[in-house]
């Protein structure tokens, strides 16, 4: 059974690993064709993680436990909110990297992505390391 989509092996292979460390029986899908031409991610869905029937309800838990543990890592400097995501960075070049992939090959493909606070919209290249203030 698929349980998550990703579209970069980083998290994808993140994710398998804790899962298969904690005895979850499950694999990715597709993680070679999205790895090797990400503009594909789209047209088939992502990287797959699929989780055997019998630890699925297992997995679920653990995949809300890591989702919680990261937000709590993550603390906004300025704020102090755990609402922390990663966005496309709003720079001109990667502004007119994102439009020229979507001419060409009609997928968006951003350079480079940073931190954003979506409460106070605070903004930083890397996570903080022990929720001390970001570069």
């Amino acid at each position: 059974m698929v349980l998550k989509t990703f579209d970069n092996y980083f998290s994808a292979n993140i994710t398998l690993t804790r899962l298969q460390d904690a005895g979850v029986k499950c694999f990715l899908r597709d993680e070679f064709t999205v790895t090797i031409d990400p503009i594909l991610s789209n047209a088939i869905g992502g990287i797959k993680l699929e989780v055997h029937e019998q630890d699925v309800a297992l997995a679920e838990v653990l995949l809300h436990k890591f989702e919680k543990e990261y937000l709590e890592m993550a603390i906004c400097p300025k704020c102090h909110t755990h609402t922390i995501d990663l966005v496309p960075n709003p720079e001109p070049q990667n502004v007119i990297t994102s439009i020229l992939t979507w001419l060409i090959g009609s997928y968006a493909v951003s350079i480079e992505n940073i931190y954003r606070c979506s409460t106070c919209g605070f903004e930083s290249k890397t996570l903080p390391e022990n929720n001390s203030a970001w570069n």
